[in-house]
């Protein structure tokens, strides 16, 4: 079994201060004194803010809980949980606290070591399916970064909907589309635009091909079309001898 790495999250303004994480544990951020990392004097902080857990599959994330004012992630508010990699910025709200995730690396795993002598097998790219597994001391081309595929735990798929708001637009759009009610002709084309536009932008989604690594780091990339990322997620994950019925997508 390969030791988890240690984790921890630091607070950007005071660098002294320093919340281990737990794997087996979630931390809970926020105002209320049940939270295991209790920020009562922070602005913009909800009782209940956000969540750092550990995921077999996935590593460290984050991940927005009860919060008005939002969790970012690199500057990007985030809708559900997020991969973390060293160094991220997680802020707890728009103008509220960063906290740093640091990871510390405990050096490149013994599965991922090379013998002498041997020759690394073709690279796996995700611009091409791999069509056959490929040996132990191969190497994976992710993103321009080649990766030891001893060194990666898993691979899978998170699909989320590109546009999360366009219920609650719809919703409005319709409210205030029954200020035209006395005027049909304008009130049905209204309502049947917003329809259209509610079943079109609503079906639309985001897919991250999201590759663990021993050491915890998550690397992904981003494919506009479903099949095509779940093809290099089953190349990857026949490449590195996983099943592919355990848990590729979500």
């Amino acid at each position: 079994m390969i030791a988890t790495p240690q984790a921890s999250l630091q607070l950007e303004s005071e660098p002294a201060k320093v919340a281990p994480l737990d794997p087996a544990t979630p931390l809970t951020i926020g105002r209320a004194a049940g939270n295991r990392l209790q920020l009562t004097r922070a602005a913009g902080v909800a009782d209940h803010h956000a969540v750092v857990r550990f995921s077999a599959s996935q590593g460290w994330l984050v991940c927005n809980w009860q919060s008005d004012t939002g969790t970012y992630l690199a500057g990007r508010r985030i809708q559900s949980c997020r991969p973390l990699a060293d160094g991220d910025r997680i802020q707890l709200g728009p103008n509220g606290p960063v906290l740093l995730f640091r990871l510390e690396h405990p050096g490149t795993p013994p599965a991922a070591a090379v013998s002498p002598g041997r020759t690394p097998a073709a690279a796996v790219s995700p611009g091409r399916t791999p069509a056959a597994p490929v040996s132990a001391g191969a190497c994976l081309d992710f993103d321009g970064r080649s990766l030891p595929l001893a060194s990666i735990q898993s691979a899978g798929v998170i699909s989320e909907p590109h546009y999360p708001q366009i219920f609650s637009w719809w919703l409005l759009l319709c409210l205030g589309g029954l200020l035209l009610l006395p005027f049909p002709l304008l009130f049905w084309p209204l309502q049947i635009g917003a329809l259209a536009g509610w079943i079109l932008l609503g079906s639309r989604k985001e897919h991250t091909l999201q590759v663990v690594l021993h050491d915890g780091q998550a690397l992904t990339h981003r494919f506009a079309n479903r099949r095509t990322a779940l093809a290099h997620c089953g190349g990857i994950r026949r490449a590195i001898g996983q099943s592919l019925d355990s848990s590729g997508a979500s």
